[in-house]
C-alpha cells in the first residue's frame, strides 16, 4: 500500500502495515502459540510476585517494595507490544493507525525509559543497604521509597515527550509498510518522505544520555558495594550479599546489552532483522538465545534465590 506526496504529506497517512516476521503462515501460527505460552508464564510469574509481596508483611521494605514495582512495569512493558504483535500473527492486514503506531512508540519507549530508571534506583537501594546499613531505615523510608519510585515511572514518560513530539512531525508519504513487529524508532524513521538528520540525531542522543548516565551509576553503585563486601563483610553474609547484586547485574547486563545494540551501535537503524531481534530480546522472553529476555526472567532471577520471597510466593501458590 503507498499514500502519495501532496503538500500535506503526514496528514494522509492514516494507517501502517507492519510486516513484523517474514515467515509462512504455518511458522507464524507456531510463534503465535510459542509467544502466547511465553506471555501467559510473564505475566504470571510478575502478578506472583506483586501478590506475595502485597499479602505478606515480612516483605513491606523497600527492597521488595521496589521489586512489586518493577514486575508490575514489566506486565505494562510486555503488554505495550505482545498483544499487539500476537494479533498481527493471526491477521492478514497486520494494520496499526498512524495515531495507534505513535502512541505505541510513546509508551513503549517511554516503560523502556523508566525500566532504566527503575535499575539505577535498586542500585542505589543495594548500595545503602550493604554500604550504609546502619543508615539505611533512616534513608530509604516509606515515604523516600515512594517518591523515589514515583520519580522513576514520571522521569520515564517524560524523558520520552521530545522524541515523539519530533516522531510525530516526521512527514510520511512513500510506502506506509514498516519492517518491524512494532513501531520502533529506527523502523519508522526508515520510512520517511525525506531525511530528518535533526530528528535522528536528537532521538540518539536521548536514547545515549539516559542510557550512559544511569549505567555508569549502577557501575560505581556497585563497584562501591563490591568494595565494602570485600572489606567487611566475611562468610554467609558477603555470600548473601554477593548473591543479591549477581541477580540484579545479570538483568542489567541483559537489557543495557541488548538496548546498547540496538540505540547505540551505529549500523543496527539498516538492518531490520537485527532490529526485530534485539527488540525481541530485551521487550519479551524468546527461547533462541539461552532463553533469557529480561520481562520472563525478571521474576526468577530477582525472587528465586531469596528464601524470604520464595516461602511468600509458597504462599500465593497456597492461596490460589
Amino acid at each position: 500500500m503507498h499514500i502519495p506526496c501532496n503538500s500535506n504529506i503526514t496528514a494522509n497517512v492514516h494507517e501502517f502495515i507492519l510486516l513484523g516476521f517474514l515467515c509462512s503462515p504455518e511458522v507464524e501460527i507456531l510463534l503465535f502459540v510459542l509467544f502466547s505460552i511465553i506471555y501467559v508464564f510473564t505475566l504470571l510469574g510478575n502478578s506472583a510476585i506483586i501478590c506475595a509481596v502485597w499479602w505478606d508483611q515480612q516483605l513491606y521494605t523497600p527492597m521488595y517494595t521496589l521489586l512489586a514495582n518493577f514486575s508490575f512495569l514489566e506486565i505494562c512493558y510486555i503488554n505495550s507490544n505482545v498483544p499487539n504483535m500476537l494479533f498481527n500473527f493471526l491477521s492478514k492486514t497486520k494494520t496499526i493507525s498512524y495515531k495507534g503506531c505513535i502512541l505505541q512508540f510513546y509508551i513503549f519507549l517511554s516503560l523502556c525509559a523508566t525500566e532504566l530508571f527503575f535499575l539505577a534506583l535498586m542500585a542505589f537501594d543495594r548500595y545503602v543497604a550493604i554500604c550504609c546499613p546502619l543508615h539505611y531505615p533512616v534513608i530509604m523510608t516509606r515515604k523516600v521509597c515512594g517518591t523515589l519510585v514515583s520519580a522513576c515511572w514520571v522521569g520515564g514518560f517524560l524523558w520520552l515527550v521530545t522524541p515523539a513530539t519530533l516522531i510525530y512531525q516526521v512527514p510520511f508519504c512513500g510506502s506506509n509498510v514498516i519492517d518491524h513487529y512494532l513501531c520502533d524508532l529506527g523502523a519508522l524513521l526508515a520510512i520517511s518522505c525525506v531525511p530528518v538528520p535533526k530528528t535522528t540525531l536528537t532521538c540518539s542522543t536521548f536514547s545515549a544520555v539516559i542510557l550512559l548516565i544511569t549505567l555508569f551509576y549502577i557501575l560505581v553503585s556497585y563497584i562501591m558495594v563490591l568494595r565494602a563486601v570485600l572489606q567487611v563483610l566475611r562468610g554467609s553474609s558477603r555470600r548473601k550479599a554477593f548473591s543479591n547484586c549477581a541477580s540484579h547485574l545479570v538483568v542489567v547486563s541483559l537489557f543495557y546489552g541488548s538496548i546498547m545494540v540496538m540505540y547505540v551501535s551505529p549500523g543496527a537503524a539498516n538492518q531490520p532483522g537485527l532490529q526485530k531481534f534485539m527488540t525481541m530480546f530485551y521487550s519479551i522472553a524468546t527461547p533462541l538465545f539461552f532463553f533469557c529476555a529480561t520481562p520472563l526472567l525478571n521474576p526468577l532471577i530477582y525472587s528465586l534465590r531469596n528464601k524470604e520471597m520464595k516461602a511468600a510466593l509458597r504462599k500465593v501458590m497456597c492461596k490460589v
